[in-house]
Formats: structure tokens, C-alpha cells, sequence
């Protein structure tokens, strides 16, 4: 077999046997944004100006992005050289200062950030966060866009976190950090206020959906909205009076929190969110769903779903990447 080449920038970059074209930019030393490595965040999307990408490397995305060349980076293990751009993930960036740091449980902090410049945005939506050093991590939106220049996200702490560490231990109130324009498509979407929605999240997973269901009740979303946060253990959860205070206030909006380890109080649930959930709900059919956080649980959520009749179109997911192999 000849010898694969990445170009970028004129640069040509040797793809090793058995390397996707993440990991070969990675080694390059190419700073490139990814999360999950399993496909599910489009975090490492890019484009290709010469080579077609295998088709497995442009799992979920739409006909415009297919007709453009975009593909996954960590998805793609190419058979061929090719010649990519990182246009996608290379997008504007803006600075923002850090105005405020508070711990919403012993691993995760709620990071707010005031931009320069308004940006547009949903709930739900993800940005590419860089510090001076170049690191980039992608972290999504906690909160509804009320003014576009303050946005909060939940970091939780990862042993391998380089990011995440700084976060908590270094990043102090009124330091400024680059922040790209948003994307993603994991948000509510007004305009069928009929609908059912189930939302799923385990961890700092919590951030997207909670903001989602607050879109959703500020547009008077009229369907059931069913809220499942999940955790190994009762210390692992958080804003569980926010949400059971959201839910005594609008009768159509259920919380349900879920440990699947240790002791927990008869008011939470026993077993993992997703089991929970799918172990509750009888049908899924015309239902819209959200998931977010560990890759695992997305996936077996999303399959679960799918059995119980929901549509693939309407499912919109968010994993995270993780520091362990379990899924609670």
C-alpha cells in the first residue's frame, strides 16, 4: 500500500497504518478541536479539497455539508492522500472575560463568561474555548441568549484534563480566553409546541438540557418535557431544587434525578438515567430527544429510543469525552 498524505497548507503530513486523520494531525502537532472521538460531537469536523472521504467518516451529517466534502476527522481512516482544510473548525474567534467561578458540585464549575462582541447562539450549542498557550476544548452553552454577551458553561474536572484542570485551578475571575462562534444542532428548535421531549444527560451533561428546557418554557412549549439527570453517585448531581423548583412551576416540565450507585434518597431514582427513562416512558413516537454527555450512555439511549419508535431525524445528541469506560 503507498504511503498516505495529509496536506494542510501546504504542508504534507504522513497518515501512519491504523491512524485516523485526527490522530495524524494531532501528532503533527496541528491543534485541531475534538471531544468525543467517536463521531457524536462534530467537534473535529473539516473539510476535503481533494479525496473523497470514506462515507463512514461522514456519519450523521447534513446533504450540504456532504456536498461540500466535510467529513469527521476522527472518523476518517482514508484510503488515499488527500488535501483538507480546517476552514470549519478555524472559525472566528472572539475574547471573553471570565466573570464568574462557582462550584455546582465537588467536580464541576459553572464558568460564565462575558464576550466582546455579541455573539448568536442557542442553548444547547457548543464553542471551541482556546487559552493563550493554543489548547482548544469545546464546551456547550448553559444558558438562554438573553443580551449574546454572557454565556455559561459546566467544566467538570477530568483526571487527564489539561483544560479542565486550569479551569479549576488556575483560570481566575477577569482573565480573558479566546471563544469561537458557536454551532452544533443540539437546541430547541420552536415551531411543533405540541411536541413531547425527553431529555437525557449524565454528568456536566446536564448543562445543554437544562438551558434547552428553558428555551422550550420561555416559548411556552405546550408538549410534555421529561428531564432524566444522572450520576453514580448523590454527590455526582447537581441544581436539583433548580429543576424541581422549574417543575413545580410549570406542570408540564418532570424532573427526575438518578444515581445508579450507593445510597440515594426515596425522592431519586435508582439505575442509570437512560434506564430509567426508557423504563418509564411506554412510547417514543413523534417524541424529540436529547442526549448528552458520556458517548456510552448516548448511544445506548439512542438505540433505546429508536426501539421505543422515536425517529433518528428527531434525536440530537451531544457526548462528551470521558475519563473512564462507564456509563453512569
Amino acid at each position: 500500500m503507498s504511503q498516505i498524505i495529509i496536506t494542510l497548507n501546504d504542508r504534507e503530513i504522513v497518515c501512519q497504518e491504523g491512524d485516523s486523520v485526527l490522530d495524524a494531525l494531532l501528532r503533527a502537532g496541528i491543534n485541531i478541536p475534538f471531544s468525543c472521538r467517536q463521531g457524536n460531537c462534530q467537534s473535529c469536523m473539516i473539510r476535503s479539497l481533494r479525496g473523497v472521504p470514506p462515507s463512514a467518516a461522514q456519519t450523521g451529517l447534513k446533504d450540504a455539508q456532504l456536498h461540500q466534502h466535510h467529513f469527521l476527522a476522527c472518523l476518517c481512516y482514508p484510503q488515499q492522500s488527500m488535501t483538507v482544510s480546517l476552514t470549519p473548525a478555524e472559525a472566528f474567534f472572539t475574547e471573553a472575560r471570565v466573570i464568574g467561578k462557582t462550584l455546582l458540585n465537588a467536580e464541576t464549575m459553572l464558568l460564565s463568561l462575558q464576550c466582546w462582541e455579541a455573539l448568536t447562539y442557542y442553548a444547547g450549542q457548543f464553542v471551541n474555548l482556546m487559552r493563550e498557550d493554543g489548547l482548544v476544548r469545546s464546551y456547550c452553552i448553559a444558558n438562554s441568549r438573553d443580551d449574546g454577551y454572557q454565556l455559561n458553561f459546566h467544566i467538570r474536572r477530568l483526571a487527564d484534563g489539561r483544560f479542565s484542570q486550569w479551569v479549576h485551578q488556575e483560570l481566575a475571575v477577569g482573565d480573558t480566553l479566546a471563544i469561537s462562534e458557536p454551532r452544533g444542532l443540539c437546541y430547541y428548535l420552536p415551531g411543533n409546541p405540541q411536541q413531547n421531549i425527553l431529555l437525557v444527560g449524565t454528568g456536566s451533561g446536564l448543562a445543554p438540557l437544562a438551558g434547552i428546557v428553558g428555551d422550550a418554557l420561555r416559548h411556552d412549549h405546550q408538549g410534555s418535557i421529561h428531564l432524566y439527570h444522572g450520576s453514580r453517585e448523590m454527590d455526582g448531581l447537581y441544581w436539583i431544587d433548580e429543576m424541581r423548583t422549574l417543575a413545580r412551576r410549570h406542570a408540564n416540565f418532570h424532573y427526575t434525578p438518578c444515581v445508579s450507585r450507593g445510597d440515594a434518597p426515596h425522592t431519586v431514582a435508582k439505575g442509570r438515567a437512560n434506564e430509567v427513562a426508557m423504563s418509564t416512558l411506554p412510547s417514543l413516537r413523534d417524541w424529540r430527544i436529547y442526549l448528552s454527555g458520556h458517548p456510552d450512555m448516548v448511544n445506548q439511549a439512542r438505540r433505546q429510543a429508536f426501539l421505543k419508535g422515536a425517529a433518528f431525524p428527531d434525536m440530537y445528541v451531544d457526548a462528551f469525552h470521558v475519563a473512564s469506560s462507564t456509563l453512569d
